[in-house]
């Protein structure tokens, strides 16, 4: 059993948590026991985070108390503005300019050198508080026009968006940005999460684990499908193609898979495709303009019928994620990082639990080189 090799650990249970549980057989995501469906519906994200890094919901004063601390701690150094200017004049990738500059923010951090989980915590707060303005900052410095401030009195969500563009978002719009980053919170052992743990199980602290999981997210294969997504989208739309037929084409040209459909772990339609769907009809219905949710819908109907769900393979999160996101106006090479803005709740969670009864995380390989190779002069070889 010790040499049976399991590849991408699939199916290998590696620690216990009390965060999330994900059921793919009968397409069920909780956080801390609660439905994910419940949380969009009920919750802020700030709860939602509260209730990842505290265990439990809060009370109203408890909740006041932490958007406040939360909200006073988006600001930025000006040192961090001044290397995001740098890296917009190089053109860098959102994603990689997020990875530096979270990076960077420990340099300001007043309690770097402290080492105990509360302190973590409260690092992992400021890095959550501190993301959003990293990106707007990001987005509109590389678009020639200066950053706006944060506003301590709209929410996690509307302020993002608020600072994207300087216009106080729509409460629809706001209500909207709220699910998604609920419902991109936290989700398992996945790649970058499992990714954070392992560097936190070395005892490094919340930033070098924040940065990993920025890093393993950028993957194509773990992060960036809702992208493709709707850049398949805007390809159909550019083209004036039927969406069923612009797929059904790519499928026989080319070795090609539609983007956002199957998922390591469910085996039915993702629960929060389905309420990110909901919300993206609304969107459209409230704008007059359905395009990206109709051709979707129209793409996910297409494949059900054709059986694709009767073999495990359905609509994920990021099928529908991109069509809201454009229609709230965020750039398409965005929805990565804002899928590590909300994330990083995720993160920060899992490194607390994990290091709470740490154990390092080192897995074995097994050799399958040369057992014996006899050593050549370089004159010789």
């Amino acid at each position: 059993m010790a040499d049976e090799i399991q590849k991408g650990l699939e199916g290998v249970v590696v620690a216990e948590s009390k965060l999330s549980y994900i059921d793919g057989d009968a397409g069920r995501l909780v956080y801390r026991g609660y439905a994910i469906e419940a949380l969009a519906r009920e919750a802020s994200f700030e709860e939602v985070l509260y209730l990842l890094w505290h265990g439990q919901l809060p009370t109203d004063a408890e909740l006041s108390a932490f958007t406040g601390e939360m909200a006073a701690e988006r600001t930025v150094d000006d040192a961090v503005v001044d290397l995001l200017e740098d890296l917009a004049a190089a053109d860098e990738r959102p994603m990689a300019a997020l990875r530096t500059a979270v990076s960077a923010l420990s340099a300001d951090d007043p309690e770097l050198d402290a080492d105990d989980l509360d302190a973590a915590l409260r690092k992992g707060r400021r890095i959550t508080a501190k993301i959003p303005t990293i990106l707007a900052a990001y987005d509109r410095i590389r678009n020639g026009e200066d950053p706006v401030e944060p506003r301590e009195d709209l929410g996690h969500a509307a302020n993002f968006l608020y600072m994207l563009d300087g216009e106080t978002p729509s409460d629809v719009a706001a209500e909207t940005f709220d699910q998604a980053l609920t419902l991109h919170a936290d989700h398992g052992l996945n790649a970058s999460t499992f990714t954070s743990m392992v560097v936190a199980s070395t005892m490094a602290d919340v930033y070098n684990s924040v940065t990993a999981g920025i890093g393993a997210l950028s993957g194509p294969l773990h992060g960036g499908a809702n992208q493709d997504v709707i850049e398949m989208l805007l390809a159909i739309d550019e083209a004036g193609d039927d969406p069923v037929d612009w797929v059904e084409t790519k499928m026989q040209e080319e070795d090609w898979r539609v983007p956002g459909w199957g998922h390591r772990v469910y085996n039915v339609k993702d629960p929060r495709a389905v309420i990110l769907g909901e919300r993206s009809r609304e969107l459209g219905e409230q704008s007059g303009d359905s395009t990206w949710y109709d051709y979707a819908s129209a793409i996910e109907e297409h494949l059900t019928d054709k059986g694709l769900p009767e073999k495990g393979i359905a609509p994920n999160v990021d099928f529908y994620s991109g069509t809201v996101y454009y229609q709230l106006g965020i750039p398409v090479d965005m929805y990565t990082p804002i899928f590590a803005l909300s994330r990083v709740g995720g993160w920060i969670a899992h490194v607390l639990e994990y290091q709470a009864e740490n154990r390092l995380i080192r897995p074995r390989g097994k050799y399958t080189g040369p057992e014996s190779a006899e050593w050549v002069p370089i004159d010789e070889r």
